[in-house]
Order: C-alpha cells, then structure tokens, then sequence
C-alpha cells in the first residue's frame, strides 16, 4: 500500500458519528478527534446546549456539520426517544462512541440503592439498549463500528466505586458478546479502556494530595491521562484501520494495566 492509501485507512470524510456524554471530558476530546479525520458529529449528553456549545466550537472549527441531542441516560424512555430520532435522520449512523457515562463513590456498605441503580443504568443498561437500537440498522446495511468506553475497572475493582466497577465490568462481557454476534455481519464492536483520566469523574481523585500522588505513583508513564490522549485509539476503532479488529478492549492508561 502506498502512504496515501495508508491514511485512508484512519479518514473518517463522509461518516456520520454519534457521540454519547460529548458536552465535557473525553466525549468532548473523543468528537473533535473523530471530526479532525473527517467525521460529522451528533453530540448527545443530558445538559447539551442546543448550539453554542463548546464541542460544537471545536467541531464545527474542523469544517465538520454538528447536530446536538439531549437525552438522560438514566431513563430509558429517553434512550429509546434518542434511538427513534437518530433512526429517523436523513443519513444512517455510521459510528456509534458509547461514552455517556457517571460515577458515585462511597463505601460499599454505603451505596445506596438509588447510587446503585443509576450507576448501572447510565453505564450499563442505556448502553446496551442504544447499542441495540442503532447495530439493528448498522446489520441491516452490513456495515457500522461501536465503539464503548469501558475503563482499567472493566478489569479491576477499584475502592469506593462498586456501582461503577460492575458496570464497567459489564461493558467488557457486552463488547464481547455483541462482536461474537456481528463480527461476520460488517458490524465492529470494541471498546477503549481508558485508566486516570483528569475529568469531573475523577476530580475527588486528582484533587486529593494523597490519593493522587498514590494513583500517579503506579502509572508507568508518569503522569494522569489527558482527555485528548484518547482521540487517537478512538479515532482508530471507528476507522477502515480496524475492521478486522472486533471484540478488542484497548488500554489507552500509560500502562496502568501492565504494572
């Protein structure tokens, strides 16, 4: 293959993404990182502004069309709303970034019921059922790419975060699952894996003189992730680059995993 055939393989020109929790953190790096390869963007989180946002800044800034959702992840009449409204557009969904995500910390023999169920309906079930919705159709056209955010607890269990750990552990068994379903459909289906992260998710981490020095003393790389360090590896499972890739979990956590 010659080198512009190569860099084919990662031009997103002419593809429509939707980005799930795109207002803030690694939504927002991950959409303007898919609309710097070419990609148009349909940004979705539950406070979405509906124009002016920053991640319609940055995109639109990469000469990419940008469309705004607003959708509550906890609530599955607002998932599937969001699914109909997305089925219903004029230009299938071409990439899917599963990245809507929360978290509660507390004690296990704290976490309530409530922290528990909205943890696992936000990262967990909401996950699944917008999954669903849309690789229907991407079946149907024999073509599509899913991409989760799983996370280094998809793998470990984590402290204070039980909620969390399951569902994360979860999205590791249904990238799974849903690979070994639609792998020889045209469908890929795999998930980042991104470790510490400096996002509102983990501020009680990072901003803890104690906890964070402990978290950055055991990352090889020496330093906490950027959101921006992602764009890379997702812009990579939602290309040409990885269609023989399917039901891969991919650490982007300068090394966490590895230690």
């Amino acid at each position: 293959m010659t080198l512009t055939e190569y860099r084919r393989l990662f031009d997103l020109t002419g593809r429509l993404a939707v980005v799930t929790g795109a207002r803030r953190g690694l939504g927002l790096a991950i959409a303007e990182g898919l609309a710097a390869a070419g990609a148009d963007i349909i940004a979705v989180s539950a406070g979405m502004e509906p124009s002016g946002s920053e991640v319609e800044q940055r995109v639109t800034g990469h000469g990419r069309t940008f469309r705004a959702f607003r959708a509550d992840f906890a609530d599955r009449v607002s998932v599937l709303a969001l699914a109909s409204e997305l089925a219903a557009l004029e230009r299938p969904v071409d990439i899917l970034m599963n990245n809507a995500g929360t978290i509660a910390r507390a004690p296990a023999a704290e976490h309530t019921d409530t922290d528990w169920d909205r943890v696992l309906a936000v990262d967990l079930s909401s996950q699944f059922v917008l999954s669903r919705e849309i690789g229907r159709r991407m079946i149907e056209r024999g073509s599509g790419k899913i991409v989760f955010t799983a996370s280094v607890l998809s793998f470990q269990g984590g402290v204070t975060v039980p909620g969390y750990a399951a569902a994360k552990s979860g999205i590791a068994g249904l990238t799974r699952a849903l690979a070994n379903e639609w792998a020889g459909r045209g469908v890929n289906v795999n998930a980042l894996v991104p470790g510490y992260v400096t996002t509102d998710n983990t501020r009680a981490l990072w901003e803890d003189p104690d906890r964070g020095q402990a978290v950055l003393a055991r990352i090889p790389a020496g330093r906490w992730a950027k959101p921006e360090d992602l764009a890379g590896a997702a812009v990579f499972l939602a290309s040409a680059a990885s269609d023989y890739v399917h039901g891969a979990l991919l650490p982007v956590d300068g090394g966490w995993l590895g230690r």
